[in-house]
């Protein structure tokens, strides 16, 4: 199963600009602005309510002022769920971020949900590496794929572990910005959807990588929608697809990302799923990700 119809967002109390992320997250501006907390709040509640309102399933949790965690509205990266009950914890680069795994998080998820084992990869936290959820991993799931692209916060090591562990294969490249800096997360560049990938291959510069990326989409039946860097530096790779209640697919993404794609992409993308967007803007800009960050998808059985 490719999409889910529930999903697990971080209602923020403390959410900044976190200089510890921004080392290596290029997306990331620092903004003078004494309210991003509160404009942050204001985003998400209006973007929980556009999912809502279109028939998606959300568990909220509040997040917590101790410990500090201004990241937290991004759990992806450090959580996911999987089909076979499984729950995966993921090692996180910034130290502050690793205080985001918060049991009433799990606690709340377990009354809705039924988990039936956990992997906990935490640990090589000690050891300095890192695989940060599906941020790292862009995750086929119909096919069992993981695309990532390799950076200090994601380990070739660490992304062989979780594929033997889950079953998957994986694909693993070099992805740059325009700056030839290394993109920080896989799912800033690319989307995976039932019957179609977006991405920007133009950030793909080694052409055997590059090659193999095509064949591997191709030969997994499906399309490729390109983006280009301008897009994709608005946030136009970082999208999710979802189902609503009735089962109609839904393809969840910022109003920014929206306003940078084309005629011809909307109408491509449109023909597979309907599009659904929020303004987040203080959220993209202060923390450098975008609206498939912000979603957990959980593929856990309900109770």
């Amino acid at each position: 199963m490719q999409n889910t119809n529930h999903l697990l967002m971080i209602r923020p109390v403390s959410f900044g600009y976190n200089a510890q992320t921004a080392v290596n997250n290029s997306f990331q501006i620092a903004s003078n602005d004494e309210t991003v907390s509160e404009k942050a709040v204001k985003e998400f509640d209006l973007f929980v309510d556009v999912l809502t309102k279109n028939g998606v399933d959300v568990t909220v949790v509040e997040d917590t002022l101790e410990p500090h965690t201004p990241d937290s509205i991004f759990p992806n990266n450090w959580i996911s769920f999987h089909e076979d009950g499984t729950v995966c914890i993921y090692p996180m680069f910034a130290e502050n971020r690793r205080d985001e795994r918060k049991k009433q998080v799990l606690d709340e998820i377990e009354e809705k949900f039924i988990i039936k084992n956990t992997i906990n990869f935490s640990h090589y936290e000690s050891k300095n590496i890192f695989l940060e959820g599906t941020g790292s991993m862009v995750l086929d799931r119909d096919n069992k794929i993981a695309y990532a692209c390799l950076s200090k916060r994601t380990e070739k090591k660490l992304l062989e572990k979780f594929c033997h562990a889950f079953g998957y294969s994986h694909v693993a490249f070099i992805s740059v910005d325009a700056q030839q800096k290394p993109i920080y997360h896989t799912n800033v560049m690319m989307c995976v959807a039932e019957e179609y990938v977006v991405t920007c291959l133009d950030s793909i510069t080694d052409i055997f990588e590059k090659e193999k990326i095509i064949a591997t989409i191709k030969n997994s039946g499906k399309e490729i929608i390109e983006i280009s860097y301008d897009q994709m530096n608005h946030f136009a790779g970082n999208m999710l697809q979802v189902k609503n209640k009735n089962d109609k697919k839904l393809l969840v993404m910022s109003t920014q990302a929206f306003r940078n794609l084309d005629t011809e992409q909307i109408q491509k993308l449109q023909s597979f799923n309907r599009i659904i967007h929020s303004d987040i803007s203080t959220i993209e800009t202060n923390g450098g990700g975008s609206a498939r960050c912000m979603m957990a998808e959980i593929f856990l059985q309900p109770k």
